[in-house]
């Protein structure tokens, strides 16, 4: 009897003990799986790093370091591995016009923690673009960043620009960074300064963020749009001061779903949509949200500019949490917008605007009237809508006013200056009169 329950129990011992060796093995075989797939996960992508200076460059804003930059951007967009292009701190370097073109084969940044300067000679741009410096084309999945500074070295071009003497010839000038054909794209943390004309201009690109910049030109030069967008959609511009000469943001034709937000802008021209319709041109902006602006000094506010014999739309337009400080035209939709030395003539076609919002926008006025909406009488605005709107004038001396032209819409909340914009129904009602009329014509 004893002997068939001590065999009983050594048979159950060793069916316990493999059961148990079965299960340390499964947890064994998970636990070396385990660091298998953490590593897998968590294994940091490597990035390489090219300093400007194992390329040759001087950075002492003497030596013309051209050709330095264009070969670390070769080696840079040729390379299968992200990589970081380092232009360091405590250096200038002088750099002639450029391309840096893609496509290229990985992530790529541009570490701008030093200073870029062009040269000062508009000479210097001899068989060149005249139009370009830092030139982006067909790149995508790249950063520009790095805190420091871009120099366009812009006064003599705008010592001979028409625009300060008219005896010379109206020509272009230099854009300072101008990416074009770009996608998946970031500019942030980055001085421009002082550039020829445009400093940031964007063109037939695509899902580009910028943020962080400052943007800075005397107040007296000519045609140094901050950032100009054109062609473009899916741009977001976010934490950015622009003080120049022009518009502090400019949309142009053919541009959409735009996001502008927290936005420092003046001195300047405002922030504008346009000019769009110029030589009889059709040309369509729509989707565009300006959110939380402080616009100081300016010659306009919020604008909307369209030349007359144009054609298009511009449609699904926002700018809202706008404060003012001192601003002339503060709100200001002008379709008999006319940038010459000669009048321009009366055409009847025009850009049609429609569904435009101007909410929660507050300030002082610079001039008497505050709210201007002239439109076209052959394409009249419409659904305009004032929300909230608080302008005073900035010495305090009188009333402010508004002035409306062939302008259509609603107004809600508290309004001053008081609102002018004709009802809808009459619109709709009169369209429905002269399409009586153009029948008639036709019986």
């Amino acid at each position: 009897m004893s002997y068939y329950y001590g065999s009983f129990i050594t048979c159950l011992l060793l069916v316990v003990f493999s059961l148990c060796l079965t299960a340390n093995a499964n947890s064994f075989d998970s636990l070396l799986q385990l660091p298998r797939r953490l590593s897998h996960s968590t294994r940091p992508r490597p990035e390489r790093l090219l300093h400007v200076g194992n390329f040759g460059a001087k950075g002492n804003g003497l030596t013309d370091d051209t050709k330095a930059f264009a070969d670390s951007w070769k080696t840079a967009c040729s390379s299968k591995v992200k990589t970081r292009i380092l232009v360091p701190a405590n250096y200038t370097y002088l750099v002639r016009p450029i391309d840096l073109s893609g496509p290229c084969k990985a992530r790529l940044t541009l570490q701008i923690s030093g200073t870029i300067i062009a040269p000062n000679d508009p000479d210097a741009w001899e068989g060149f673009n005249p139009r370009k410096w830092l030139y982006f084309h067909g790149v995508s999945r790249l950063t520009v960043e790095g805190g420091g500074t871009v120099n366009g070295m812009g006064q003599e071009w705008w010592r001979r620009s028409c625009k300060h003497n008219h005896s010379n010839p109206c020509r272009g000038a230099p854009t300072a960074l101008t990416f074009h054909k770009c996608k998946n794209m970031r500019v942030e943390n980055l001085n421009v300064i002082d550039s020829q004309q445009m400093h940031v201009a964007l063109t037939s690109c695509r899902r580009v963020t910028i943020s962080g910049l400052k943007v800075i030109a005397p107040s007296t030069s000519p045609n140094t749009d901050g950032i100009h967008i054109s062609v473009s959609r899916g741009i977001v511009i976010d934490n950015t001061t622009v003080s120049t000469g022009d518009d502090c943001v400019s949309i142009v034709k053919n541009s959409s779903q735009i996001s502008i937000s927290n936005i420092v802008c003046g001195p300047g021209h405002g922030i504008s949509i346009g000019s769009l319709g110029k030589s009889k041109s059709w040309e369509e902006v729509k989707d565009i949200t300006v959110d939380t602006a402080f616009i100081s000094d300016t010659e306009n506010g919020v604008r909307i500019k369209t030349w007359q014999g144009g054609s298009g739309l511009v449609s699904k337009v926002i700018f809202r949490n706008i404060e003012m400080n001192n601003v002339s035209n503060p709100i200001i939709i002008d379709q008999y917008y006319c940038d010459s030395r000669k009048p321009c003539a009366n055409q009847t076609s025009a850009v049609s605007i429609e569904n435009i919002s101007f909410a929660n926008v507050r300030g002082t006025s610079a001039s008497k009237e505050a709210i201007k909406i002239s439109c076209s009488d052959s394409s009249p605005c419409r659904n305009i809508l004032l929300q909230d709107i608080d302008l005073e004038l900035s010495n305090g001396d009188g009333l402010t006013e508004s002035f409306c032209w062939e302008a259509y819409g609603s107004s809600s909340g508290q309004v001053y200056p008081p609102p002018c914009l004709s009802d809808e129904t009459s619109f709709l009602e009169q369209s429905v009169l002269d399409q009586s009329d153009i029948t008639s014509a036709y019986l």
